[in-house]
């Protein structure tokens, strides 16, 4: 539990100071720990406590966190287009845009849109 404390502090605090701005989606924790099969292993990366260090690190510093909603599909959606399709399964890792033909890895394609949805959000201020 120390280490994992200290590894958070120290990694929280590496990411407001080197970021103006940080985005992340807004999980509910503690519907997902309910997975009896992932529980353990989301319970061990400290998503939580993670998100909570940042927010009040980003508020000593100056800093700012935006959290997207839950439910706005960042892995659905195509960086490049913004075409969304309507099914994608957790077991598929890549997919192709049917719009764009982009080829779109899940995780680095829901990165994306984070950023951009994030930096949207800063300069509306919606």
């Amino acid at each position: 539990a120390d280490c994992r404390r200290d590894f958070t502090h120290k990694l929280t605090s590496q990411l407001i100071k080197e970021n103006q701005l940080i985005s992340c989606e807004s999980l509910s924790v503690k519907n997902m720990v309910k997975n009896r099969k992932q529980s353990k292993a989301i319970s061990d990366a400290n998503w939580g406590e993670f998100v909570r260090q940042l927010i009040y690190k980003a508020e000593w510093y100056g800093r700012t966190v935006v959290q997207i909603d839950k439910w706005f599909p960042s892995s659905k959606r195509c960086n490049c287009c913004g075409h969304v399709v309507d099914s994608l399964p957790l077991h598929i890792r890549k997919w192709s845009c049917p719009e764009c033909s982009s080829e779109l890895d899940r995780d680095l394609n829901a990165a994306l849109n984070i950023k951009a949805v994030g930096q949207t959000v800063l300069a509306c201020g919606a």
